[in-house]
């Protein structure tokens, strides 16, 4: 293992500048990196400022953070797994109809990154302006008709404090189910348990996502059965934006779209050559991920992500905010919120300073080889489960871009597998304003968002508010629907988008195309040599 990371020391020489440290950590200068130190499963990184409760909720009401429109329900505090592990939360009550409205749970990825991420940059009751320190109330929020609970997972995330010991998706399931029947027997919160229960998460989500899903359906289960003692979680819903899933089946996708998507050439051609000869060579990003998926160690996944993220990933996403390929790195937005949530801590009830990524978790999560694991068939399950499933993904976004989120949802095996093959694509419409496309089956959506970057909902298009799509797709998904156009008048079925997109399949042969080319020029250079 010690021979790869020697590659991030190698590509460190080359970098332009630092790289943004978003939702993913950078570890020695690459994104999704592995640490150069030993496995970390920390013990004794307790911070317990105030006595905890073990089993049961410590809760801040309606502070008037955030959320300020009259009436709407707030409470943010922690559910303490243990006397030494504390989960932090924010939680919103829906602006219409709380009582009988879904819940909605949040998840931002990392591993080890805060859910409030996607409170104060996306979809939460306010956002956070560019000025870092201000914030105004959000008119596209996701609990404009759900309740949304904001989670700070594993401990040691964000807010949340204690013994870091989690170090797979696996492991973090089994704590957010603790957490939940915590929050679920706290009278304040027994009302919402009945309630139609959506999992939404984005990025490292692709493995939260159907990992929580799966343990929560089979916890139900074992309810039933009388093996478990808890109560059930109504889970109707599970979305996923812009998540790693599958990463045999996502990888070569940089590769693809580092070479032909909506935008620009994000690499030389000597470079997109030498990361498909990473992938595909003997002992390469391909194989090593094929081992990983069967059956391998922990040692022999961790050493795929270093591998695979330092001369594939890294190497052709250098140039370019990995977030946003319109931008150059690093790029400043969506602002950073770090000054203002810590400057409101005391009336939320936070007891430990914010930060966005927990180094300690990202680091457990890297040397469990969690990374490179395969989600999907936790994926298939729980669509086959019946839960409505809704998989997105904006085309700016190349850290974990739609080429390969559309590879891995094409390799699918679920109930409804022939039936979303079968469909052509359906231009999906906000107020009469082409924002992206998608296909549907049965319960199973995929859609792909135009000009939005990593965090979808942070984004605009056209005359449309910020996160006003993404609001629309939210609240059709959540409240059990499926995936439906708005126009401004009668939408006109064969209405086309004003923007060229690509087909995967396009997008693929283009692809295959160039780097023909480009190892063609590889070998006639060496014969002239």
């Amino acid at each position: 293992m010690r021979l790869l990371f020697a590659f991030g020391a190698v590509f460190l020489s080359f970098l332009p500048g630092t790289l943004s440290t978003k939702q993913v950590p950078v570890i020695n200068g690459i994104a999704g990196g592995v640490p150069n130190t030993d496995k970390l499963l920390v013990k004794g990184e307790t911070v317990s400022p105030t006595v905890t409760t073990p089993g049961r909720l410590r809760v801040v009401e309606n502070s008037g953070v955030c959320e300020t429109t009259p009436g709407v329900y707030q409470a943010s505090g922690y559910g303490d797994l243990t006397s030494t592990q504390s989960i932090w939360f924010w939680f919103f009550a829906a602006r219409k109809n709380p009582d009988t409205a879904p819940l909605a749970l949040w998840f931002n990825g990392g591993p080890g990154s805060s859910s409030m991420i996607g409170l104060f940059q996306e979809h939460g009751p306010c956002r956070i302006t560019n000025d870092s320190s201000t914030v105004v109330l959000n008119p596209n929020s996701w609990n404009t008709e759900a309740n949304v609970l904001y989670i700070d997972q594993p401990v040691g995330v964000g807010f949340s404090h204690g013994d870091t010991v989690v170090g797979t998706s696996q492991e973090a399931a089994s704590d957010v189910w603790k957490f939940l029947q915590i929050f679920f027997a706290d009278a304040r919160f027994a009302k919402y348990q009945p309630n139609p229960l959506a999992l939404w998460t984005e990025s490292y989500g692709g493995h939260y996502g159907p990992t929580f899903a799966a343990y929560f359906l089979k916890q139900n289960i074992a309810i039933d059965a009388g093996t478990v003692s808890g109560k059930k979680l109504n889970l109707k819903v599970l979305g996923i934006g812009n998540g790693i899933t599958d990463p045999l089946n996502q990888y070569y996708g940089y590769i693809v779209y580092a070479g032909s998507n909506p935008y620009h050439m994000l690499a030389s051609s000597s470079a997109i050559s030498s990361a498909n000869s990473s992938w595909s060579s003997p002992g390469g990003c391909k194989d090593q991920i094929t081992s990983c998926y069967n059956g391998g160690s922990e040692s022999i996944c961790t050493e795929a992500q270093s591998y695979c993220n330092a001369l594939i990933l890294y190497l052709l996403g250098r140039n370019w905010d990995l977030y946003d390929v319109r931008q150059r790195n690093p790029d400043i937005y969506p602002p950073d919120f770090s000054t203002y949530i810590n400057s409101v801590r005391t009336k939320i009830g936070a007891e430990v300073i914010w930060n966005q990524s927990n180094t300690t978790v990202y680091t457990n999560f890297a040397f469990a080889g969690d990374w490179m694991r395969n989600s999907a068939p936790d994926l298939e399950y729980v669509i086959n489960s019946g839960v409505r499933t809704l998989i997105y993904d904006g085309d700016a976004d190349f850290i974990v871009n739609y080429v390969g989120v559309e590879s891995m949802v094409d390799a699918l095996q679920s109930q409804f597998t022939s039936a979303y093959h079968s469909q052509a694509w359906t231009p999906y419409e906000v107020h009469g304003q082409v924002t992206g496309q998608y296909k549907a089956a049965g319960t199973f959506a995929y859609l792909r968002i135009y000009g939005a970057g990593h965090e979808v909902p942070a984004y605009t298009i056209g005359n449309l508010g910020y996160g006003e799509a993404a609001l629309q797709f939210f609240n059709q998904i959540t409240s059990g629907n499926n995936l439906t156009s708005t126009c401004n008048g009668p939408c006109v079925a064969a209405r086309s988008s004003s923007r060229t997109s690509l087909s995967i399949d396009t997008v693929s042969f283009v692809a295959q195309v160039f780097l023909l080319l480009v190892l063609s020029r590889s070998c006639l250079t060496s014969l002239m040599d």
